[in-house]
């Protein structure tokens, strides 16, 4: 029986790679894409010639139990994205679920993932947060930022550029203007940028700019911050 491995890719910068990564996309018998074509520009850059066949969101619910067939035949498949670890927020859940039931080795590889550093960098508390990931384009999208208004945790959303704008607009009207934010785009690369400061501030800085590149958002929990500033001063105690 093979084995199913899940290989982080850069979120940008390809320095990012790590040795492991490339020595298990070069050993295994297949390279699962979700965009083959983006995919290929990295394998060529670190002299991969594994053969490449394409996994996405739009074919993963036919090929994961034939996937698995094939790697419970003896074939060693890699998994991969178009940046950062398989499953998140990308393809990646069906096939390791199908591989776990029909009892096949998995195997995922520590590496690149857009919201850790976003996270950690924002100066927000991480001990506990929800990573929300993207939010509902349209239907339920406004019921879900309501939901989430009373949230203690750190909150944590991909969005795409075009809809940056809108998301603040969104999270002011429902939360206020003045839980504190941090936005960060193109991480690791060359014009890497965050922006830090209330919702209301970051809206302002962003509301006339032209956003490009992938975008994190990492947003104040309720309270967070106020909860613990008086437990430390001795007004009151906070129990989580």
């Amino acid at each position: 029986m093979g084995k199913l491995y899940l290989v982080p890719t850069p979120i940008g910068n390809l320095e990012d790679m790590t040795f492991r990564a490339v020595r298990i996309l070069k050993e295994v018998d297949v390279i699962l894409a979700e965009d083959t074509r983006t995919s290929s520009k990295l394998l060529h850059h670190f002299d991969i010639d594994t053969r490449l066949q394409s996994h996405h969101q739009f074919n993963e619910h036919k090929t994961s139990d034939h996937i698995a067939d094939r790697i419970a035949g003896g074939e060693n498949i890699a998994l991969i994205s178009d940046a950062g670890t398989p499953g998140i927020s990308d393809p990646g859940f069906l096939l390791v679920r199908t591989c776990l039931e029909k009892g096949i080795e998995v195997e995922t590889l520590p590496g690149a993932t857009a919201f850790v550093p976003a996270l950690v960098n924002s100066g927000l508390p991480c001990d506990k947060f929800c990573f929300e990931g993207f939010l509902p384009q349209k239907k339920g999208r406004q019921k879900r930022i309501n939901e989430l208004a009373s949230e203690n945790r750190t909150l944590i959303f991909y969005e795409s550029p075009y809809r940056l704008v809108k998301l603040l607009e969104q999270l002011q009207e429902s939360w206020g203007g003045e839980r504190l934010i941090s936005v960060s785009r193109e991480l690791s690369k060359i014009f890497e940028e965050n922006v830090r400061g209330t919702i209301s501030e970051v809206l302002a800085h962003f509301k006339d700019k032209t956003v490009k590149g992938e975008i994190v958002v990492v947003v104040e929990g309720l309270g967070r911050n106020r909860k613990n500033e008086a437990e430390e001063e001795g007004h009151f105690s906070f129990e989580e």
